[in-house]
C-alpha cells in the first residue's frame, strides 16, 4: 500500500505524508518540517538498498552498510537518514526541500526506476531501494552536480524536490537526445541513459565561454524513451545572485542616492 501523500504550497512547496500504523519513511537530514506525537523518529545510518528486501538495512549486513556509508561521504552527502514510523492509528509527516521551488510524489510500481540529483531527494516509503550512482568520472567531476546521482527502485512512494519550476520532457520526443545543463537536471527514469560530454574542444573560446559562464565545459546527456524532470533554477545561479546582492542592503542605508554611482562615497 503506498502512502497518501499531499503537496501544499506554491513557492515553497512541501509534501503531508499520511502513515498508517506499520508504515515507514525515511528522509534526507534537514528535510523534516513536523509531525503528529504518534509518528516515531529514528535516525539510522543505512536506508532499504537492492539486496534488503525491502526492510530498512534488512538483508544488507554490517559491510553492506559501511561500503553505503562510504559512497555517502564520498559523494558529499550525510551518511545518516531519519526514518519516520507510526506506531498507532493514523499520523502526519510533513518534509520539504531545501530550496524554494516544487515537489513531485511518484510512485514506483517495480517496473522502472528513477536516477535523482543528489540534492532532489527528500523522503521514500521504506519499501523503496536506495543506492549511490557515479556518473561521467572525467567530465562528470567538473560537471558539478551530475556527477553523483542517487537511483531508487522497488515498490512505493518517493519524494524529490527541485528549485524553481519544474520542466517535464522526453527525450524521444525531441530525436531521442537532449542536452542539459547539469545544475538543472533533477531525476529521470532509468530507461534514459545519462551522460556527460565536454561542449566543444578545448580551445581559446571554450576556455573564455567556461571562465565568464562558471560551467561552461561540460553538459549533460540524456538519451532514450523515458520521463525526465528538470528545474528553472539552479544552484549557482542561485548563489550568484545571493552574493551579488549581499551588500546592496549596506550601501542603500550609507549611501543617499541608493548605490547609484556603485556605493562610492
Amino acid at each position: 500500500m503506498t502512502i497518501a501523500t499531499k503537496v501544499l504550497g506554491n513557492a515553497m512547496q512541501l509534501a503531508v505524508c499520511q502513515l498508517e500504523q506499520g508504515q515507514t519513511v525515511y528522509a534526507e537530514a534537514g528535510k523534516f518540517l513536523w509531525k503528529t506525537t504518534n509518528v516515531g523518529v529514528e535516525t539510522r545510518i543505512n536506508a532499504p538498498a537492492a539486496a534488503g528486501g525491502g526492510q530498512p538495512g534488512g538483508g544488507v549486513g554490517l559491510l553492506g552498510t559501511v561500503m553505503n556509508a562510504g559512497k555517502r561521504m564520498l559523494a558529499g552527502e550525510s551518511i545518516a537518514f531519519q526514518h519516520f514510523s507510526c506506531s498507532s492509528g493514523t499520523g502526519l509527516v510533513s518534509l520539504a526541500g531545501t530550496l524554494p521551488g516544487e515537489m513531485r510524489v511518484i510512485e514506483l510500481d517495480g517496473t522502472k526506476g528513477w536516477f535523482a540529483e543528489k540534492d532532489a531527494f527528500v523522503a521514500a516509503e521504506s519499501s523503496v531501494n536506495f543506492d549511490i550512482a557515479f556518473s561521467g568520472l572525467r567530465t562528470g567531476w567538473k560537471g558539478g552536480e551530475g556527477f553523483v546521482l542517487e537511483r531508487f527502485g522497488g515498490t512505493g512512494t518517493l519524494l524529490i524536490a527541485g528549485a524553481g519550476n519544474f520542466i517535464e520532457l522526453n527525450p524521444a520526443s525531441y530525436g531521442g537526445k537532449i542536452h542539459v545543463h547539469t545544475g538543472c537536471l533533477v531525476a529521470f527514469e532509468d530507461t534514459v541513459r545519462y551522460g556527460v560530454e565536454r561542449i566543444g574542444a578545448l580551445n581559446r573560446q571554450t576556455v573564455m565561454s567556461g571562465l565568464l559562464g562558471g560551467n561552461g565545459f561540460s553538459q549533460a546527456t540524456l538519451e532514450g524513451d523515458g520521463l525526465v524532470i528538470l528545474q528553472s533554477m539552479t544552484m549557482e545561479s542561485l548563489s550568484a545572485a545571493i552574493v551579488k546582492n549581499a551588500h546592496h542592503g549596506d550601501e542603500k542605508a550609507s549611501n543617499p542616492l541608493g548605490g547609484l554611482f556603485g556605493g562610492t562615497d
